[in-house]
């Protein structure tokens, strides 16, 4: 038997000419922390991509914390892979090439945001 925790609001409606039109609201998010870097390709992801989950989790008010998630679980793996890619690669000695290690360090950035970006902001 499958559980849901969603929460159960009555709905109000309003008398427009002959039509009854549904008073619908959304329910309040924790915005206090704007969304970050992949928070925001999410959302531009699922608002393109998957309009319909995008509406879905919009109106039963799952969007934001899913959002939040998503920056936090990105910004993390991200971190682990770039120090798993510097142990494996080494960098250079940024006193001495500070340049090189400037580079070395972009490009184990953009390799770990292209595994992130594919397994989680674009993730089904």
């Amino acid at each position: 038997m499958k559980s849901t925790n969603a929460v159960r609001t009555e709905i109000h409606y309003a008398q427009v000419g002959e039509y009854q039109l549904p008073l619908l609201t959304l329910p309040q998010t924790d915005d206090s922390e704007p969304l970050g870097k992949y928070g925001r390709m999410r959302l531009a992801y699922l608002k393109t991509q998957r309009p319909v989950l995008y509406n879905k989790m919009l109106l039963n008010g799952t969007l934001w914390p899913h959002l939040q998630d998503v920056q936090r679980v990105a910004s993390e793996q991200v971190e682990r892979t770039i120090a798993a890619l510097a142990d494996k690669f080494p960098t250079p000695d940024k006193e001495r090439a500070q340049l090189l290690w400037v580079a070395h360090m972009n490009g184990l950035k953009a390799q770990a945001e292209e595994v992130v970006v594919r397994e989680v902001v674009y993730a089904e």
